[in-house]
This record gives structure tokens, sequence and C-alpha cells, in this order.
């Protein structure tokens, strides 16, 4: 008996002994691998940290490199307006594109506006076999705006059902003063390859932003045709389609072109996108929040919590970000390659992801409440539908009022619901209306004729931006007609040479561009008895008349 208990406390006394030895080597290759893994992520880290270093200094080697490139390449008639032939799909012809040098008003660019896009060449080679290196945008609309404060860059590419360019770019105009717009560039990049396509838009934007483009706040550019590196070989990865792999690639090459292009041309940066709308006063709001940070240690100052809208950033900070994304551009998509690159900056590999967190949001800077609300339904990604709101933006008015002179207000449009013509006009709501058809109209015939300075019509609203008016003319009635003896301009003949007189007596002095019209009206017509808004075609769409103004002048 004592003995079978000795062979049993024998057996306990070596299986504890292997026990213990057997977790004692587990753990101790447990801390050899933690301690390997901390040793391959601090490499890692120091490499990114290294390569960070090496890639600002290719970049500075291969920017004079192209700049030595680009003034042989030049003409010596710098400023002379160059254009390219472009065959229209179709065979119909020949669209004229101004290239790289050609302004909108055949200006030359200059040669700093073209931005440091050497570490292109490092991550895609194939530039380097491409006429001119392959880095001169193919279409180039500029004034050579440089020195100002913020450039707001809004990529855009083809969509499938709907487009929001136009709409996005009255937001953005409409919401700047005189003085901001003196201050400020906003660069359109029709990401597409397509010529045929990228003078389409162009067309548009000319018809539609002329004024912004000849006074050089709005310029526009287009890749290279071989900008685009082959797609075909893409990894699929984190469970995404080709098709997706292949848009997030797209979108991280469109961004960084445009960031490069945008660098050297203000102290700021702002990243936007094409299906959004603007709170008023958005310019000067980012600019007293970005020169009040208590230090200059931030990298991103967030104006939504949307994807990658309203991310401004410090011009001397887009060379080394740029050079990240396009490390990484096949691997990731953009917002996550934006969120590794603050951890490369910031994080210890050592410490917890809660402290990695906290360092972070020393360089991400949010700011409330939101400035830009997404609008757009369609996604640039084919047959995806985005419904995205920045619950941060909050209700905005749907209406602006203004005191406007007493007048009798009727129109041949069929209203709907409480939403009158009267209501807009005395600044209680907006107006809306179905469909309008040509020989429509909207009538204000004042109680006694007034003289006025300047008129302003907003047409859409934040709710319904599409609900605009279109092909409609502004049309004054002065209170002496020609036909009465009386002049109102010194003679009749300058009076019609300046404006189109209706057979009803009244005179077209303005139209709605984008769904607003604003002008002054000529102090040599006299007094005005009506002003009238005609609609000339019919209209896809509804209206909303949502900002009446008609200030009278001073005595």
């Amino acid at each position: 008996m004592r003995l079978r208990n000795g062979t049993v406390a024998t057996f306990l006394v070596l299986a504890t002994f292997v026990s213990v030895s057997l977790y004692t080597t587990w753990q101790t290759q447990k801390d050899d691998e933690v301690a390997g893994y901390q040793r391959e992520l601090q490499s890692v880290h120091e490499r990114l940290l290294l390569l960070e270093t090496k890639s600002a200094q290719r970049s500075r080697e291969l920017a004079s490199v192209l700049h030595g490139l680009q003034r042989g390449n030049r003409s010596n008639d710098g400023a002379a307006k160059r254009e390219k032939r472009v065959p229209l799909v179709g065979g119909g012809g020949v669209a004229v594109v101004p290239s790289v040098s050609g302004g909108s008003r055949g200006t030359a660019a200059p040669r700093e506006a073209e931005g440091p896009m050497g570490g292109i060449f490092y991550y895609l080679p194939h530039l380097l076999l491409l006429p001119g290196r392959g880095l001169a945008p193919a279409v180039h609309l500029t004034q050579g705006r440089m020195g100002v404060s913020v450039v707001l860059g809004v990529p855009t590419v083809r969509r499938a059902v709907q487009t929001y360019l136009m709409d996005t770019l009255a937001s953005l105009t409409q919401e700047l003063s005189p003085n901001e717009k003196r201050d400020c560039l906003i660069i359109v990049f029709i990401a597409e390859t397509d010529l045929s396509y990228v003078n389409t838009v162009v067309e548009q934007l000319k018809k539609g932003f002329q004024h912004e483009l000849d006074t050089g706040l709005l310029e526009v550019i287009s890749p290279p045709v071989g900008y685009y590196p082959d797609m075909g070989s893409l990894k699929q990865t984190f469970g995404d389609s080709l098709e997706r792999v292949r848009w997030r690639t797209k979108q991280n090459l469109d961004f960084s072109f445009l960031m490069l292009h945008a660098q050297p041309r203000g102290r700021f940066f702002v990243q936007l996108e094409d299906d959004i709308v603007a709170r008023p006063n958005y310019l000067t709001t980012m600019k007293n929040f970005a020169e009040q940070q208590p230090s200059d240690e931030w990298i991103i100052l967030e104006f939504s919590q949307l994807g990658f809208i309203g991310k401004l950033f410090k011009a001397s900070d887009l060379n080394p970000i740029v050079e990240f994304f396009l490390m990484f551009h096949k691997d990731k998509p953009i917002d996550w390659l934006l969120d590794h690159f603050l951890w490369v900056k910031t994080c210890n590999p050592e410490k917890d992801a809660k402290h990695c967190e906290r360092q972070k949001a020393n360089l991400r800077v949010r700011f409330k409440p939101s400035l830009f609300q997404h609008v757009g339904t369609h996604s640039s990604l084919s047959g995806k539908i985005q419904k995205l709101k920045d619950r941060d933006f909050g209700k905005q008015p749907l209406h602006k009022a203004h005191p406007n002179p007493a007048a009798e207000v009727s129109t041949s449009l069929k209203t709907y619901q409480q939403y009158s013509l009267e209501k807009v006009y005395l600044g209680q709501d907006f107006f809306w209306a179905f469909t309008p058809v040509a020989g429509d109209f909207i009538l204000f015939r004042f109680h006694e004729p007034i003289r006025v300075e300047r008129y302003l019509f907003r047409s859409g609203n934040i709710e319904h931006p599409g609900d605009k008016l279109f092909n409609t003319s502004v049309e004054v009635l002065p209170s002496l007609s020609p036909d009465s003896g009386k002049e109102t301009l010194q003679d009749t003949k300058d009076r019609s040479s300046k404006y189109l007189r209706t057979e009803d007596g009244f005179f077209r002095v303005g139209a709605f561009v984008n769904g607003a019209a604003e002008g002054e009206v000529e102090q040599g017509l006299g007094p005005i008895t009506a002003l009238r808004l005609s609609i000339i075609t019919d209209s896809p769409v509804w209206v909303i008349l949502s900002e009446i103004y008609i200030k009278k002048a001073a005595r």
C-alpha cells in the first residue's frame, strides 16, 4: 500500500514538473514573439520615417530636373495661347482644348503653378516613358493666380446617372464675399483622360462660370492621357471587388495629382468633392480656425465628418502626404492611408491603441458645426447609391429674407401647396411651383415707379438644389416708354443696342446662370414700373425661388 502511495506521489511530482516546464517554455516563446513583433513594428516605423526624409529629398531633386525639362520644352512665346485639337467622338469635327500653357484668355500658367511633382516618377515610373514625362495637364485653363490664402480642390469624374459639379461650384462661389473671391482659388480637376468628355465639361464650365474663369477664381485641369498606370493586375484586398479596387486606386492617384498641382498656389489647401453644398462664410471660418490653432503641430483640420470632404492641410505638408499616398496607392483607400500617415507621424508602436488615438487627435482637429454637406446620391463608383448626410451640418435655412419695395406680385406658374410667391417676396418662406414651360413669367409690379440699383434672384435651396430656373431672363419696364416720345436714355439707338426690347416694352437686363441672376440696372433707364422673370424654354424640373432682393437706388 505504501509502495502504491509512493508511486502516485512520484507521478504527481513529475507531472507538476513537466507542466511547469512546458508553461515556462510557452511563456518564454510568447514573450519572445511579442518582443519580436515590437522590434519589427519599431523597425517599420523607423524605415518609414527614413523613407519620408529620403522621399522629400528625392522630390526636390526630381522637381529640379522636371523644371529644367519643362523650361526646355516651352516655346519662347510663353504667353501666347496654345491649343490642342481633339477629334470629337463620332467624327463630328474637332474640339479646341487649351493646353497647359493656355489660360481661359490665353494667359500662360506660371512655371511655379505646375507644382513639385517629382516624386510621382518613383512610384509611377511609366510616366518617364511618356512625352514630356507625362506630367503636364492635358487641359489647363488658368489665369495663373498665386499666393492666395486658401486653395479649394474639387475633383470630378464622369458619373453614369447624375452630375452635381455645376451645383457644387455654384454653392462654393455664391457663398464667397468679393474680398474672399480675391483671396481664394478653386481648382476643378476633371479626373478623366477621354478628352472629348473633358472638353464637354470645359464648355459647360465656360458657359456657367466664364466670369470666375476670367478673374482667376476658377481654374480647370485634367490629367495627361497616360497618367494612370495599367490597372489590370491590381491585387484584390479587404474583400473588395476588382472594380472597387480600381476605383479606390484611381482616387488615390487623382487626389495626389490635384494636391501636387495646388501645393505652390496658396497657404492652405482644402480637399472637397463634386457633390456638396457649403455654409455661408465657410472660407473665412476655415481660415480663422486654422490661424487660431494654439500650435503649429496639426496636420489636418476637418470641416466635415464625411469621407474626404472639407479636409484642410497646410500647403507645406502636402509633399510628404502625397508621397505617402503614392507609396501605397495600390493597397488601401485614401482615408485609410491618411490615418496611417498620422500613425507614422505620432504613434509609438510600444504603446497601446488608446494612446495612439490620443496622439493622433493632436494632429487631426475637428471643427463643428460642419461647413459642407454631402448632397450626391449616385456615387462615382458605378451602381453605388450613397445617401450619406453629415449630421453636424445642421438644418440650414431654405430661404433668405430681404427688404423689398412695395409691389404687387403675380405669376403664371402653378404654386405647390402653401409655398406662394408672396411669401418669398416678403421673406417669410420660399416659392415652389410646378414645372415651368416657355412663356411662363413671374412679375413684380411696383406700387409706384422706383429706380432700381441692383437685383438678386436665387433659385433652388439646400434640400432641393436642382429645382432651379433655367434659360430665364430678367426684364424691366421703364415708366417712360420709347413710344411716348420721351427718351429714358440718351437716344433710342443706344438703348436698343444695349438691351433687347420685348414686344410689350420690357428691356432684358440679365439672365439666370446656374440658378441665380444678379446684376445692376442702368440708371439711364430711369424709374422702373415693373420687373419680370420670363421663362424662355420648357424646364425639366419644378422651380424654387429661395431669395429675392430688389434694391432701390439711393436718391
